[in-house]
């Protein structure tokens, strides 16, 4: 039973049971509730609401999806069957327990507090300079900092902008840029970040040139690789969308910049590192990467950081190998709008622009949302193919 829950890595950082995500998380989580239909082969979907049972009935005369729906009060009656979420977190374990779920199928307290501290950034910046170690081709900078008076004294006497980071936040959230000197405002966000969660990341700003990621799979103590996502990101580091694009294919467009014998060798080290570090971890980890421009020409940042859940970089992988042809193209996204009824109107002119066009089960071209839009939609996953 697959469950949408985007607020998890919020929840994670906060660790309270009786955690109450923002808004806007609790507004992604209903319209894209049915997400998991795109990347769980099948399996079944958690969600609520006649409109989500219509658009999967819909979905179902177009695509070979298998997959059923189960409202949260038929969960007690899924004996035997576990819960397969976005990411675990003590406010999920709580929510699973009260709808009844079997908690011998849920993980313990002391698993969630093991599966915080692998999900910390700190692991990002010791593997990252294992690699560094390893390969001087390697750019990028990242140090941790427990105490307020080193981390000012790194930017006192270190030129050029940078990034702080909160050790556990959401995927592009949990940053503040600082641009010159430090203001008194990113300094009181310091001291806030180091008494609740024991430490900041701070890395320069590079020179970005293109975002992806390597996806791995741990399962019975070793990591498998996945497939790669090429993605887009927003200016404050928010994801934005992914390429939909064959593993070859991807491996080509970064080839432009990069060698193919460089990114073999980085996936086999990974996979040893990833192996090494999260030893009892089941499940996808998502290493984001940059393509970097550099004095000396083009370099990679191996190691951004690391997402240890399902991820959007994971989703498009499994659009396009279960549901599109190997030499299929197009772009997923995720999409935010203000005001009602702007997600409705936009699908009806897609819709009207790019209709739909479906051959044995494989998208072949066209528009189509992921998810159900309504009138009161305002996060909308959706292809453009």
């Amino acid at each position: 039973m697959h469950f949408f829950n985007p607020w998890h890595d919020l929840a994670l950082a906060n660790f309270g049971a009786n955690y109450t995500p923002p808004a806007s998380a609790m507004q992604m989580a209903d319209d894209l509730a049915l997400l998991p239909l795109w990347y769980g082969k099948g399996d079944a979907v958690i969600a609520d609401g006649e409109a989500q049972q219509l658009f999967l009935h819909d979905l179902k005369v177009m695509l070979p999806l298998t997959a059923e729906l189960i409202s949260y009060s038929e969960i007690a009656l899924r004996t035997g069957e576990p819960v397969i979420p976005w990411g675990w977190d003590p406010r999920l374990r709580k929510m699973m327990l009260v709808l009844g779920a079997e908690e011998h199928l849920l993980p313990s307290m002391a698993e969630l507090e093991q599966l915080r501290c692998y999900a910390s950034r700190e692991h990002a910046v010791r593997i990252l300079r294992e690699l560094q170690e390893d390969e001087s081709y390697f750019c990028g900078e990242s140090i941790y900092f427990t105490r307020i008076e080193n981390l000012q004294a790194y930017l006192a006497t270190t030129p050029g902008n940078k990034v702080l980071k909160m050790p556990l936040s959401g995927s592009g959230k949990g940053l503040i840029w600082i641009l010159g000197e430090i203001t008194d405002k990113q300094t009181d966000w310091c001291r806030r970040v180091l008494r609740e969660q024991g430490g900041i990341v701070a890395e320069p700003i590079l020179n970005k040139v293109q975002d992806f990621a390597m996806e791995f799979f741990l399962q019975d103590g070793k990591a498998h690789f996945a497939g790669y996502s090429l993605f887009s990101s927003a200016a404050s580091g928010a994801y934005t969308g992914n390429q939909l694009l064959a593993d070859h294919r991807i491996e080509e467009i970064l080839s432009d910049f990069i060698s193919s014998v460089l990114l073999h060798q980085l996936r086999k080290r990974l996979a040893v590192k990833l192996t090494v570090s999260f030893p009892s971890y089941t499940g996808y980890a998502g290493v984001d990467m940059m393509i970097c421009r550099t004095d000396e020409g083009y370099r990679v940042q191996p190691c951004v950081e690391i997402n240890m859940r399902m991820n959007m970089g994971m989703v498009a992988r499994s659009i396009h190998d279960q549901f599109m042809a190997t030499d299929g193209q197009g772009r997923f996204v995720v999409d935010y709008f203000k005001k009602s009824h702007d997600a409705l109107l936009f699908q009806q002119k897609m819709q009207r622009e790019s209709p739909l066009s479906v051959a044995d089960g494989k998208i072949l071209s066209g528009f189509l949302s992921l998810t159900p839009v309504t009138a009161d939609t305002r996060y909308m996953a959706y292809l453009e193919v």
